[in-house]
């Protein structure tokens, strides 16, 4: 056990260092999450047949390095409450319906956000999850899509960039 205990002292701290954004970049990028929508941006998840590994990387969001929630974005339970449905997966046959009942709760102006190869129907793995007898392929086979975030899984960063190109207006 001492053994371990010097090695674990002598190596040290190895994991990335906090992303430094100034408190001025928050406040604009806060300020014009306001601007467009009038409040905070809120989500509602969708898991339409995923992995999972799209899941990890959007719960990393709300931890404290990237801190999604300080800057006027939130989750919500509800589809009822969000402005914004991130779905990821290929979409199911057992899925299908109730997408398209989130799809129709979500009050207009709404946005789909698609994310991961599976959902976007790209890529290697998303060719696999084409239409079959079990799934309907990409999520743009059920419900329109405003915007495709690819990777498989895409890392929280790409997932914050992909979100805010939605809500930028065109």
């Amino acid at each position: 056990m001492i053994p371990l205990l010097r090695r674990i002292f002598k190596t040290g701290i190895v994991t990335e260092s906090v992303p430094e954004i100034p408190a001025a970049e928050t406040q604009r990028l806060h300020g014009e999450i306001l601007t467009i929508l009038g409040r905070a941006l809120t989500i509602r998840q969708v898991d339409a047949g995923s992995c999972n590994g799209c899941e990890l990387e959007i719960h990393a969001l709300n931890n404290p390095y990237y801190n999604l929630e300080g800057r006027g974005i939130k989750f919500v339970a509800s589809p009822r409450h969000a402005d914004m449905l991130l779905v990821t997966g290929p979409v199911t046959k057992n899925m299908e319906n109730a997408l398209k009942i989130v799809y129709d709760c979500t009050p207009d102006p709404k946005l789909v956000v698609a994310v991961g190869d599976c959902g976007c129907g790209c890529g290697e793995v998303g060719a696999l999850f084409g239409p079959n007898y079990a799934t309907c392929g990409a999520v743009e086979n059920v419900i329109p899509v405003d915007v495709r975030i690819p990777g498989c899984p895409p890392t929280p960063l790409v997932l914050m960039q992909g979100i805010l190109q939605a809500i930028t207006p065109r």
